[in-house]
């Protein structure tokens, strides 16, 4: 499915930044902000963005309410938990892992523009290296989706995997004394319920955001080396078709001057013909702009994709770290058996982990609904500079 996704990756040890701080709001590399007045005598000083508002306000648009909506509403775990119990729950789960129509159907859903969109603007494209450039983009931009629909299904499995436990903790008595037996061989099963399910995260050093990145740097490398022709391209004709009318004006003078003497006459002709064929058509100078503007809103959609996907990694390898921290506790209060004073202690510590793990998990969701939001806002820009270009 994941045509250029590995299960290699280095290690993710960096830590995480705040959630507004890894949005990018514009969408720009740095760069092509415009020419930064720091240090100039007299600069006015403008005031820092607020960035928690900044992303307050991103997870608040339309876009991305409808988004999340679809994301959600398709998945059959958007079920009620209490109605269900955990067998029943874990094989729909399972269904829509294993169920290759069910995720395409989401991917159709999320991805727009879609495939069909793609292909169908691609087919009436000259076959060449831009075109297959274009494509390649459109490619990893789609599995970008696809990685990024594996790891919302790793968000409803996490879930999964701690709903017996917070059960627990709302039965549990605050202190070993008044812990009954029955509620400590009640915890006991749930332990061993819990160390027996794998990690819902993919480990740092097998998941695929390497490959994933490493695509999309080989794919920016093909691609500056093309704007870099084109640009060229671009000069040369401007200053050639530039050269070109300077030519034939001069040579119209010359005519006229030379027009009482025909042996004259014939020789401006040979004189100036060899300077006059370089003359370009506008329409090529043209077409070489169309290329740059398609390259440039690809290699765009590469940088804010590239930094969506970094943090995502984050994240993911921090909820990793999370799960396999509370797997140790509970490993620990197995290996002392039905002690009271032992499970009454995971218990505790698992309680103060509670409320950090759901927010950890509540901040990839968001993280991956305004990744999917920033691919097909790439896409489609890369789209309509296509049909600019076919029109």
């Amino acid at each position: 499915m994941l045509q250029c996704l590995s299960t290699k990756s280095p290690s993710a040890t960096s830590s995480i930044p705040a959630s507004p701080a890894a949005i990018d709001v514009n969408g720009y590399p740095p760069g092509s902000q415009g020419n930064s007045t720091e240090g100039s005598p007299g600069a006015s000083i403008e005031p820092a963005p607020n960035l928690t508002q900044e992303y307050s306000n991103t997870v608040q648009t339309n876009s991305y309410n409808e988004m999340w909506s679809k994301i959600h509403v398709l998945d059959p775990n958007n079920i009620n938990h209490h109605n269900h119990d955990h067998d029943e729950v874990q094989m729909q789960i399972e269904h829509i892992n294993g169920n290759e129509d069910s995720h395409q159907l989401l991917v159709s859903q999320v991805l727009q523009p879609n495939r069909e969109c793609v292909d169908e603007a691609l087919r009436h494209a000259r076959p060449n290296t831009l075109t297959r450039l274009v494509s390649t983009y459109f490619d990893h931009s789609e599995n970008t989706t696809n990685l990024c629909l594996l790891l919302h299904q790793s968000i409803y499995r996490a879930r999964e995997l701690y709903a017996a436990l917070y059960e627990l903790f709302d039965i549990f008595p605050s202190d070993h004394h008044s812990l009954s037996q029955l509620q400590c061989n009640k915890a006991f099963e749930v332990f061993l319920q819990f160390d027996s399910i794998d990690n819902p995260f993919p480990c740092p050093n097998s998941h695929n955001f390497h490959e994933m990145r490493r695509c999309f740097s080989e794919l920016k490398q093909q691609l500056d080396r093309k704007l870099r022709k084109s640009h060229s391209r671009v000069r040369f004709f401007s200053r050639a078709t530039s050269g070109s009318t300077l030519c034939v004006i001069g040579t119209a003078v010359a005519v006229t001057i030379a027009a009482a003497a025909v042996a004259t006459h014939a020789l401006v002709a040979i004189v100036a013909a060899p300077f006059c064929t370089a003359y370009f058509s506008p329409g090529l100078v043209k077409k070489q702009l169309a290329h740059v503007a398609q390259l440039d809103a690809a290699k765009k959609g590469i940088y804010v994709l590239n930094n969506d996907l970094d943090t995502i990694d984050r994240l993911v390898a921090r909820l990793y770290t999370a799960v396999e921290g509370d797997k140790q506790l509970v490993r620990f209060g197995l290996e002392r058996g039905r002690d009271k004073h032992s499970i009454q202690e995971v218990v505790k510590q698992l309680r103060r982990n509670q409320q950090n793990f759901t927010d950890q998990l509540k901040d990839l969701e968001e993280h991956i609904c305004l990744c999917f939001n920033t691919v097909n806002r790439a896409r489609s820009l890369l789209l309509q500079e296509i049909h600019l270009h076919q029109n």
